[in-house]
């Protein structure tokens, strides 16, 4: 415990020295979330830290992320502790890929998941997060979309609108291979719970939750709910906010297997050395930063429905 505290008086002395904000998702460690200067999902936390003064982005969390504070913040220094930490779900597309696969439906817009890399959100229309994704697709006055690249995200989406989607087929492993009899234990063994599930979740998880929400809409509805029970069925990183913003609350993760590796990876020493070194840095080209940038500005100019 003490060496943790030492470490942590160390990387914000670092901080301090770079002129660094410490960013960490959702999924991160919990001891990680403890030290960050903001935590949220992966979107929020780069246009956050767009809006600081600081000079220096230290990025908790997996590459793409850390590309899309670069994308949103040029003039900036992003840090990526872990340079290893990658994504599945962001790795199950590339842009051949997707352009290959929009030759199939010429003229026909592609909304992207932030969950990708900046190549692919490049090479698309418009972003979209979990949590507005339904707006993003309802904004478009084409009755035809290309979304890419979660497939359970895409079909839940696709549930709710009438216009014909055309989807790409990767996923997030963590969400996609939640066992549905640990959900259905879970709730038999809890029915006074309330369900949350994450949209990356496949559709038969869906069918089963109370509600369906993004990271930042779990923790919302946890804050505002009058229930004093939940299941969770997201990675389990979430439960470090869930339960800190409601101690009086109960939140139960839905599967032991809903632990992501790559969100794991990122170690206090890993910050401390980021800062120390000012390593590994993440720069994206400005072939790509700009297309990029202009996909994700046309989803922010998306009026919210809260």
């Amino acid at each position: 415990m003490s060496q943790h505290i030492e470490i942590k008086q160390e990387i914000r002395r670092l901080a301090d020295e770079q002129d660094a904000i410490i960013l960490a998702h959702n999924y991160q460690p919990d001891e990680i979330q403890e030290l960050a200067d903001i935590t949220g999902d992966s979107l929020g936390l780069s246009i956050a830290a767009s809006e600081t003064s600081k000079k220096v982005i230290v990025f908790c969390g997996v590459y793409f992320m850390a590309e899309s504070a670069a994308i949103l913040s040029p003039e900036k220094t992003v840090l990526l502790p872990r340079i290893d930490a990658g994504c599945p779900l962001a790795d199950s597309i590339t842009p051949q890929g997707l352009r290959k696969f929009k030759e199939k439906f010429p003229g026909v817009p592609v909304v992207t998941y932030v969950n990708s890399t900046a190549a692919v959100k490049a090479e698309s229309d418009i972003c979209c997060t979990s949590a507005n994704a339904l707006q993003v697709v309802q904004s478009l006055e084409d009755n035809e979309v290309i979304l890419t690249p979660d497939r359970n995200l895409g079909q839940y989406i696709a549930s709710q609108t009438d216009k014909t989607a055309h989807i790409w087929d990767g996923c997030c492993c963590i969400h996609d291979e939640l066992p549905i009899e640990d959900l259905e234990i879970c709730m038999a063994a809890h029915p006074d719970a309330v369900v949350l599930a994450h949209p990356e979740c496949q559709p038969r998880i869906l069918k089963l939750a109370d509600h369906v929400q993004s990271t930042s809409g779990m923790l919302n509805y946890a804050r505002k709910s009058s229930e004093k029970k939940f299941i969770i069925a997201t990675e389990k990183g979430l439960l470090y906010q869930l339960r800190r913003e409601n101690p009086d609350k109960e939140f139960i993760l839905a599967s032991n297997r809903l632990v992501c590796k790559s969100m794991k990876l990122t170690t206090l020493e890993d910050v401390r050395k980021s800062l120390a070194t000012m390593k590994p840095v993440i720069t994206v080209p400005e072939e790509i930063r700009a297309p990029a940038k202009k996909a994700l500005e046309r989803m922010l100019a998306v009026p919210r429905v809260d």
